[in-house]
């Protein structure tokens, strides 16, 4: 009977060989994984987080463009534990092979730029094969359509197949399928609140486009996203077309986790052409990180936070 138990014990714990190899898509080129990765190199913070949420410290190696722009917090550096930071911004090429990966999870203006140093291509060389985020794919196919919430369910999908994490992806994206339900009945048909996301730029305010997570995040909420006609993910636009679209909710985005938001609001009730739309007057708005509005785990609680202020009667 020990004997027995101990057999069922590894057939339910140990990697099954015949799921592998497997090949993923990674902006529509074909990835494939003789097994799963060893070696994990993960940039920016948002999919950092995505790595962490499949239990995967025990495959990464380092991170990269964390510490120079965001301050951190607890919960997130506990689960880091002792990954070292490569890079705090953009990782140099040499500063990626150094680390010996097998494996690099990043995105296009996402530690990776078109035509840069780093890049799959030049990774390849150095046998490192690369994962790009779904969102940014955009960046290279210009004619693609307009984000949903699929980027980020699909983004975690296929991490949970590359590293032999299927049920543990499958759970997490079904119970975050089961929130946006529940999201979307309270918000019946109540849905269309005129909202403007405002990041940063006082001569020009930099933007979430329709082919950024937070396109579909505002849609989800309840909300329409005042920029969804720019053919972006993220851009720039003119404060004359943000004011004549009279936003009614705003998203401003906390890069300092509690005084970015504050800064961003004053400058708006200064502004002359700003400081008379609905959403100014009215001093509706809600402040969320950079990791809440970039595709991410933190997405499905953020959608919830912009719900709930946009509709604050309810419970």
């Amino acid at each position: 009977m020990k004997r027995f138990i101990i057999a069922v014990s590894a057939l339910l714990f140990a990697t099954p060989a015949a799921a592998f190899p497997v090949t993923v898509e990674s902006c529509g080129v074909p990835v494939t994984f003789e097994r799963p990765p060893e070696r994990l190199v993960v940039h920016d913070i948002n999919m950092v987080e995505m790595a962490l949420s499949l239990g995967l410290q025990d495959r990464m190696v380092g991170v990269t463009g964390i510490t120079g722009w965001y301050k951190t917090r607890k919960a997130f550096n506990a689960k880091l534990g002792d990954i070292p930071e490569l890079a705090p911004k953009y990782p140099s090429l040499e500063v990626l092979v150094s680390a010996a990966p097998d494996l690099f999870f990043a995105g296009w203006y996402y530690g990776m730029k078109p035509g840069g140093e780093v890049t799959p291509e030049s990774l390849t060389a150095h046998g490192v094969k690369t994962l790009v985020l779904s969102e940014s794919c955009s960046h290279l196919h210009k004619g693609s359509k307009s984000a949903s919430m699929d980027l980020l369910f699909d983004d975690v999908l296929r991490l949970g197949k590359v590293f032999a994490r299927e049920t543990a992806a499958e759970t997490l994206v079904d119970g975050w399928t089961k929130e946006l339900d529940t999201i979307r009945q309270m918000v019946g048909n109540r849905a269309g609140t005129r909202v403007f996301l405002y990041d940063s730029g006082q001569e020009k305010p930099f933007t979430a486009g329709r082919k950024a997570i937070a396109n579909a995040m505002i849609e989800a909420a309840g909300g329409i996203n005042v920029m969804n006609d720019m053919d972006v993910s993220w851009g720039r636009t003119s404060w004359e077309t943000v004011a004549l679209r009279d936003p009614e909710f705003l998203i401003l985005l906390d890069y300092s986790n509690g005084g970015g938001a504050t800064d961003l609001l004053e400058f708006l009730r200064t502004h002359p052409a700003m400081k008379e739309t609905q959403a100014v007057r009215n001093e509706r708005f809600v402040p969320l990180r950079y990791e809440e509005l970039t595709p991410g785990p933190a997405n499905i609680a953020a959608i919830a936070k912009i719900t709930k202020a946009m509709f604050p009667g309810d419970s």
